[in-house]
């Protein structure tokens, strides 16, 4: 009995003495955590995307507490939570409103291009087939389906659809950016989302040859840029780029392209309308108007050409005296 009694009770004191000497060891070298560390931990997301730039959102709240980081740099955040950070350093931060969202620039599904061959490896992934031809699709810039952005999306924002594209959530999205990483063609770019005109083709190839590719890329026509009022598209490298701070959504682009690369998710048509009453002929809004659709002397009541409108609201914005609305012309589904 007595053989079996002493390593049990040595174990257990072994254990014990263990056990204290752990507790003491850990309370003697007990590192300090920060207090702002913990405050910005708490009210950061907690999805550890990395979208920051740093590991995770406990890395992050010490970069910000510890060594002065941008505030501003969660993206699945926001400007909420940059506010709210800002608080706790003492400080403030510059953050706008606009939410930006992961937007595929490309539409050639199956329907608008064609196979090269079929893959078959075991391991059928984006970037797998991008080492063979630049990919399987006719089109070298198109989307390829196999959604290694899907993959690593941690808010499952980003489905796989049966016509050899995907499709990309962007009111889950929470701009984390993974997906613009994983992307092997390098086509899926963080937009404004109230941003609704966008150029949905990422072909560098001339006019015919994108043609033949892929039945709705731009072909670099230049037929948007040259008609655009405000001067918000350009093209390079045979294909058209819209600078959405510039946009006005017009969608004059969208009505123009001949091959209707240009997509819309507009939901409301506006015109300009002035309420004469409070209008005191300053001029200003005719100044701004990009096609001359605002009539009248200056201090004299001025009046919109409805049928030129095209509704860009620069004149609603620069109006000092509330005198012009935008009404509502045509719903869209």
């Amino acid at each position: 009995m007595e053989a079996i009694l002493f390593p049990i009770l040595a174990l257990g004191g072994t254990g014990l003495s263990m056990g204290l000497f752990l507790a003491y060891a850990s309370k003697k070298f007990e590192v300090k955590v920060d207090e702002k560390v913990e405050k910005i931990q708490e009210i950061l997301p907690g999805i550890n995307c990395g979208a920051c730039g740093y590991p995770g959102c406990s890395g992050y709240a010490e970069a910000i507490a510890l060594n002065g980081a941008d505030m501003s740099c969660c993206s699945p955040g926001g400007p909420a939570v940059a506010k709210e950070i800002a608080k706790i350093m003492g400080g403030t931060v510059e953050v706008t409103d606009s939410k930006m969202v992961a937007k595929l620039l490309c539409q050639g599904d199956c329907s608008k291009t064609t196979e090269k061959y079929d893959f078959r490896g075991e391991l059928k992934s984006c970037a797998a087939i991008n080492l063979y031809a630049e990919g399987n699709k006719s089109c070298k810039y198109g989307c390829l389906g196999c959604g290694d952005c899907a993959k690593v999306c941690p808010v499952s924002a980003i489905k796989v659809t049966d016509r050899g594209i995907i499709e990309i959530d962007e009111n889950r999205c929470i701009s984390c950016k993974k997906c613009v990483s994983a992307c092997p063609k390098s086509i899926i770019e963080m937009l404004p989302l109230e941003k609704r005109v966008v150029v949905k083709c990422s072909s560098l190839d001339r006019g015919v040859d994108a043609k033949k590719s892929c039945s709705i890329a731009c072909i670099g026509c230049g037929i948007c840029s040259k008609n655009c009022p405000v001067q918000a598209i350009t093209v390079q490298n045979n294909l058209a780029k819209i600078d959405a701070a510039k946009c006005v959504e017009c969608e004059i682009c969208v009505n123009k392209c001949p091959t209707k690369a240009i997509t819309t998710e507009v939901k409301e048509r506006k015109k300009a309308e002035i309420i004469e009453e409070k209008c005191i002929g300053c001029t200003a809004c005719a100044r701004v108007c990009p096609v001359k659709c605002i009539v009248g002397e200056v201090k004299q009541k001025h009046k919109v050409d409805q049928e030129r409108c095209i509704g860009c609201q620069l004149c609603y914005g620069k109006c000092k005296f509330s005198a012009i609305k935008m009404n509502i012309v045509e719903r869209r589904a």
